[in-house]
Formats: C-alpha cells, structure tokens, sequence
C-alpha cells in the first residue's frame, strides 16, 4: 500500500486585502462598430475598407472638373466665333475688343487648365471671377434675378468654379503630378 507525504493542509484563514485605487477612466478612440458588428482597426485602413462615398468622392469630382471644364471651353469658344458665335451665326468678338474678346480668351485658356488639372485652385478662382464680373456688367442692369436678365450661366458658372477651387480638383489632375 502506498502513502502519500503531500504537506498537510493548513485550516482556511482569513484573508485581507487590499484594493489599490481605480484608474481613471479611459475614452476610447476606437472606430464605432459597423452593421456587422466589425470594428475597424485604425491603422489598417485602406482605399477598400473606405465606405464608398469616401472612395467615389475624388473621382466624382474629377469627373464632375472635367465635364464643367468642356462645358465653359464651350461657351468661351464662342466668344472667337466657334459652335455657332456668340450670336448663334458664328459671328466672333472682334479681336482685342474689351471685354469680350479677353473675357472670351481667359475664360478657354482657364477652361483647359481646369480641364488638366493644372494649376486648378488658381485659374478656378479667376474663373469664378470673371463670370462674376459678367454677371454684375452684363447681366445684372438687364434684371434684378438671373431668370430675368438672363444670367443664370453666368451665376452658375461662378459659382461651380469657387466650389471647385475650395474642393481641389479630384482625381485625374496635373496638380497630383506636380505636386511630387
């Protein structure tokens, strides 16, 4: 028969302790949980892991640069007696005539650089100027609303070219390559 010479046990005693003081709390900087219950880790994050508006936002307006762009190159054009003139016969502003004609060529030398992505910020903001100027010389003693002068490109474009110049230009730009 074999015995055991495990210690013997010592009877239960009391036991004291000490609680140490609680830390104090600490705020999470943690990405909320997603619909799936998934919570993003922060150093991980990649192009995929965006939500899509995050991942669409630079080609939209890209996209959204270069449409606006074709459109003004366009209505500049006109001013020299392309796509119909500026009195839909192909009649052009006569050369050097102010403000017509340099209106006419800021606003198609801007219009590509815009188009390109060169230099965007810039010449959107003297674009958003010179319809601005338009409007308000032009437009503006003709009616007090856009409706009734009929100003509303002129607004428009004035508009959409300060909002491209706060925005930056978005994808498919020069200005990326530029900037290297």
């Amino acid at each position: 028969m074999r015995t055991s010479t495990a210690a013997p046990t010592a009877p239960a005693a009391a036991v004291t302790s000490t609680v140490a003081p609680t830390a104090p709390a600490v705020t999470s900087t943690a990405a909320a949980p997603d619909s799936a219950g998934l919570v993003p880790d922060p150093g991980t994050s990649t192009a995929a892991t965006r939500p899509l508006p995050d991942r669409a936002r630079p080609v939209v307006l890209g996209l959204f640069r270069i449409v606006v762009s074709v459109l003004f190159l366009c209505h500049g054009a006109q001013g020299f007696g392309l796509l119909g003139g500026v009195d839909g016969h192909g009649m052009a502003v006569p050369f050097g005539q102010w403000p017509g004609w340099w209106a006419s060529a800021i606003e198609v030398a801007g219009a590509l650089l815009v188009l390109a992505g060169l230099y965007t910020r810039a010449a959107a903001i003297v674009l958003s100027g010179v319809m601005a100027y338009a409007y308000f010389t032009v437009h503006a003693p003709l009616g007090l609303l856009p409706l009734q002068n009929m100003g509303e490109p002129a607004a428009l474009y004035s508009w959409v070219f300060l909002a491209i110049a706060v925005v930056g230009p978005g994808a498919f730009a020069l200005d990326r390559l530029r900037r290297r």
